[in-house]
Formats: C-alpha cells, sequence, structure tokens
C-alpha cells in the first residue's frame, strides 16, 4: 500500500462520475489523496466537433496542473480524449493511465483465447466521438499481442439523450439492451468480448445477463493507477517522499467552467 503522501490525479469530462472514481481510488489504494478536475466542455466539444486542437490543448493543460499539483500518477477518465491524453503525457514526467487501457488489453486477450480466425470484438458506445479512439485503443493493443481480431463499433442511440435528461433508467435499459442484441447477433457471428466504451455504461452491465464477457473500464482503470501508485518494493521510498501530503485523505475536486 501506499503512504499518505501519494496524490492520485484524476481527469473527467463527466461531473457525474467525480464521486464514483474518488470512492474506487481510496479502496484501491488506502491513504491516497486524490485531486480532480472536471471539464465537461471537452466532451461536449469532442461529441459536436471531434477532438480539436483547442480539447487537445485543453487535455494538456489540465494534465501539467495536476503534474505540478503533485500528482504521482494520473488517470483520465473519459476514453473520448484518450489518445490527446497519450499525446500530452510524452511532456509529463508522471505516468498518464487511459481509463481503457487495461480494458482494451483485457479484450484483447480474451480475442486471442476465442476459437474464432479472426475473432470479433464489439464495442458498444452512447457517442460518436468515443467509438474512434477506443477502437483504434484495442486494434493496437491486439497487433501488440499479435492477436487477429476484427472489432465492430456501435453506437446506442437514444442512451446519451435520456442520460442528459436525468433519465437514468431509460439510459441504463437502452445499454442493457444492444449489450444483449449484440451478444446474440442475428447472423451468429458471437463475439469474444465485448467492451463498453465509455465509463458511464459500467452500472448497465450488470442487468445484462449476457454469456459472453462484458468489460467495462472502471475497475480496470483503477487497478493500473494503482500500480502505479504502488511502489513495487515497498522498503523502497516512492518519489514524493520527501514532499509533504496534501491536507487530509479526501479528493479536492477543481472543475472548471466551459469557456469554449
Amino acid at each position: 500500500m501506499a503512504g499518505d503522501s501519494m496524490i492520485a490525479g484524476l481527469l473527467h469530462t463527466v461531473p457525474a462520475l467525480a464521486p464514483t472514481f474518488d470512492a474506487l481510488v481510496a479502496a484501491a489504494v488506502a491513504g491516497t489523496s486524490r485531486e480532480h478536475v472536471v471539464d465537461a466542455w471537452m466532451l461536449e466539444t469532442a461529441i459536436a466537433e471531434g477532438v480539436t486542437p483547442a480539447v487537445r490543448e485543453r487535455v494538456a493543460s489540465h494534465l501539467r496542473h495536476l503534474a505540478e499539483s503533485g500528482a504521482d500518477a494520473i488517470l483520465v477518465t473519459c476514453s473520448s480524449i484518450g489518445e490527446a491524453a497519450e499525446e500530452a503525457a510524452a511532456d509529463l514526467a508522471v505516468p498518464v493511465i487511459r481509463v481503457d487501457a487495461a480494458m482494451a488489453a483485457e479484450a484483447a486477450r480474451l480475442a486471442a483465447d476465442s476459437t474464432g480466425a479472426p475473432a470479433r470484438i464489439a464495442v458498444l458506445a452512447t457517442n460518436t466521438a468515443t467509438l474512434g479512439p477506443t477502437t483504434r485503443l484495442i486494434e493496437r493493443e491486439a497487433a501488440a499481442q499479435g492477436v487477429r481480431a476484427t472489432v465492430t463499433a456501435t453506437v446506442v442511440e437514444g442512451a446519451a439523450a435520456a442520460r442528459a435528461e436525468g433519465d437514468q433508467a431509460t439510459h441504463d435499459r437502452l445499454i442493457a439492451d444492444a449489450v444483449r442484441a449484440a451478444a446474440t447477433p442475428a447472423d451468429g457471428d458471437a463475439a469474444a468480448a465485448l467492451v463498453l466504451a465509455q465509463a458511464s455504461m459500467a452500472p448497465a452491465a450488470e442487468s445484462a445477463g449476457v454469456d459472453i464477457p462484458v468489460l467495462t473500464s472502471p475497475a480496470g482503470g483503477v487497478a493500473r493507477l494503482a500500480e502505479a501508485l504502488t511502489p513495487s518494493d515497498p522498503g523502497t521510498p516512492d518519489a514524493s517522499a520527501n514532499r509533504a501530503a496534501a491536507p487530509g485523505s479526501g479528493g479536492t475536486l477543481a472543475a472548471t467552467e466551459a469557456t469554449s
């Protein structure tokens, strides 16, 4: 376990997910302080216009802020800005983790174990902005593992609108229905794994009740963050050992306003 001096940085685009990840990180690495940055404008712009240069610069700015604030590792909880986060991470001295990285690696592993040639990995998302980054990440991971796999991607129509209107029940029902449909396709081409591209989709997976693996990102993303925050040798001080711990052990929420 990491000591009180460890600081986890978290970058979100969905305000409602900050408390969820705060609790997950607190449970995963005892005593870790959490600093959150929440910027809904980035996802709104990515959906409307794509991941523009302005979005990439905002991502880089937030990551620099978290690193300069003392974060020992940073988790980016939005899949849509994952590629922008990887680009910005090259200039930082702390690990930056995509929330969907572990999920992509697991999807490729399951495809490798499939009897299909090539195996199929199905991706579901509630907005088109997430499909490209998640699909490319899975394809990259499959190639790195030497796995032959095809990736199909589908948007769950109506789910994002329901969530925006505060209708979480309809959002979850539409996703669960889409999971069942993807698990039992009409052509019989069952997927080796079903990937839910956004962290906000995870709760809906529990009610789907399908036989194929349904992968969600929060647990895997937090697990990788915990690995980055926990020294491999517990007897070796980490890089933050000589820095005073942030006040308190709870999460600090820094929400930015949309300034487009």
